[in-house]
C-alpha cells in the first residue's frame, strides 16, 4: 500500500509542473458558425440573364471558422503567440485547411510582430464600420472596397500591431515578394497601414493599400500580375454610438493605372432596443473601368432585423436590394457572386436571408 500512495505521489509530482505552465501560458480552441438560408433574385437585364439568374435558394456560410491560438511568456515582458484558424463550411465540405489568419510572432509592451497570413489592415478597420462584419448578402463587399479587391487576406506577410495610446493604434504590413518574375517583369507586392482611435462613442480611422505590380477592373476579387503597374486606396471612416443609436459612415477612394478611380462610400445606423438591434445601411460606387469608357455605378440599400439571444448567439433577418445603374455595373449581394447565383451587367439584385450565428 505504501509503494502505491508514494508512486501516486510521484506522479502527481510530475504532472502538476506541466498544468500549472499550461495555465501560466494558456492555449484557447475557438470557433464560430454561421449561416443563411437566402432567397436570391436578378432582373432587369436581358431576357437570357433575367432566366438563368431566376429566385433561387440557397444556404451559404457567413466565415465559420474553427482556431486555436495561445500564448507563452519568454520573461522580462515578451511572450510569444500563436494562431493558426481554419474556414469551415457548416453547409458543404469543400473547404482547405488553415486558409483564414495564422501566423507567430513576439509580443511585449512595444507592440506585436507577426509572420504569417493575415487581414490586412485595410480589411480589419474599415471592416469595422460594417455591422454586418464583411459577410452577408447585406456586407459591405457589395458595394465598398472595390469588390473585395481592397479586402484582403494577405499570405507571406510580416505585420507590426502597436499597442494602444491613449486610444490611438496603429498596424503596418509588408508583404514579401515571392511572385517575383524575370528581370523586366512583375514584381508584385502589397503594402499598407492603418491608424485609428477608439475613444469611449467613437472610433475613427484611417487606411492606405498599395498593390504594387497589380491592376484589375472594379468587378473582380483578384488583382492580375502587371509590370509597371499598381493600385492604391485610402479609406476613412468612423462611428458614433450615443443612447439606443450607432451610426457609422466610410469613404474611399482607389486609383488605378490605366482606369478612373473608384470611388465609394457607404452610411448605417444601428439602432438598439433590449436584444433588438434594427440596421439600416446604403452603399454607393462609381469608376474602376479603362479611362474614357463606360463606369461602373451602383447603389445599394439594406435592412436587417438583428436579434441578440446571448452575448454568442444572435438571429439576423435581412432584406438587400442593388441598383446597378448600366451595362457594366455588376454590383451584387455580398456573396452572391458565385456558381450558384450570378450577377450581369446591369441587372437589379435583390434577395432575402435569414441566418444564425453562435461563437464558442
Amino acid at each position: 500500500m505504501n509503494k502505491k500512495l508514494i508512486a501516486l505521489a510521484v506522479a502527481g509530482a510530475c504532472v502538476a509542473p506541466a498544468a500549472m505552465a499550461q495555465t501560466a501560458n494558456p492555449v484557447t480552441l475557438y470557433g464560430k458558425v454561421y449561416a443563411t438560408f437566402e432567397s436570391l433574385e436578378g432582373s432587369g437585364g436581358t431576357p437570357a440573364q433575367d432566366s438563368a439568374s431566376q429566385r433561387r435558394t440557397r444556404v451559404t456560410d457567413q466565415a465559420s471558422r474553427l482556431g486555436v491560438k495561445g500564448v507563452e511568456d519568454l520573461g522580462g515582458g515578451l511572450k510569444a503567440v500563436f494562431q493558426l484558424e481554419t474556414a469551415f463550411k457548416p453547409d458543404q465540405n469543400d473547404t482547405g485547411f488553415a486558409q483564414r489568419n495564422s501566423g507567430v510572432g513576439l509580443s511585449g509592451n512595444w507592440g506585436t510582430v507577426i509572420m504569417g497570413r493575415w487581414d490586412t489592415p485595410w480589411k480589419v478597420t474599415t471592416g469595422n464600420i460594417d455591422p454586418f462584419g464583411d459577410v452577408t448578402i447585406g456586407g459591405f463587399k457589395t458595394t465598398m472596397s472595390d469588390h473585395g479587391n481592397f479586402d484582403r487576406r494577405d499570405q507571406n506577410i510580416v505585420q507590426y500591431w502597436s499597442p494602444k495610446w491613449a486610444g490611438v493604434e496603429v498596424r503596418l504590413q509588408y508583404q514579401a515578394n515571392e511572385g517575383k518574375g524575370a528581370s523586366g517583369t512583375a514584381d508584385p507586392k502589397d503594402y499598407g497601414g492603418s491608424i485609428t482611435y477608439t475613444g469611449g462613442p467613437l472610433y475613427l480611422m484611417y487606411a492606405y493599400e498599395e498593390h504594387k505590380d497589380q491592376v484589375s477592373s472594379s468587378n473582380v476579387t483578384t488583382s492580375a500580375n502587371a509590370a509597371g503597374k499598381k493600385e492604391t486606396g485610402n479609406a476613412i471612416g468612423a462611428t458614433y454610438a450615443f443612447g439606443p443609436a450607432k451610426l457609422g459612415g466610410l469613404y474611399q477612394r482607389m486609383k488605378k493605372s490605366d482606369r478612373e478611380d473608384v470611388k465609394a462610400w457607404m452610411g448605417n445606423i444601428v439602432w438598439t432596443m433590449a436584444n433588438n438591434q434594427f440596421i439600416y445601411q446604403y452603399g454607393q460606387a462609381k469608376g474602376g473601368f479603362p479611362t474614357g469608357t463606360l463606369q461602373e455605378d451602383c447603389k445599394s440599400n439594406t435592412f436587417a432585423w438583428q436579434y441578440n439571444f446571448s452575448k454568442r448567439t444572435f438571429g439576423l433577418v435581412q432584406y438587400s436590394s442593388i441598383k446597378n445603374d448600366n451595362a457594366v455595373s455588376v454590383c451584387g449581394l455580398g456573396t452572391a457572386q458565385s456558381g450558384t447565383f450570378t450577377v450581369a451587367g446591369g441587372q437589379d439584385v435583390k434577395g432575402l436571408s435569414f441566418g444564425v450565428s453562435h461563437v464558442f
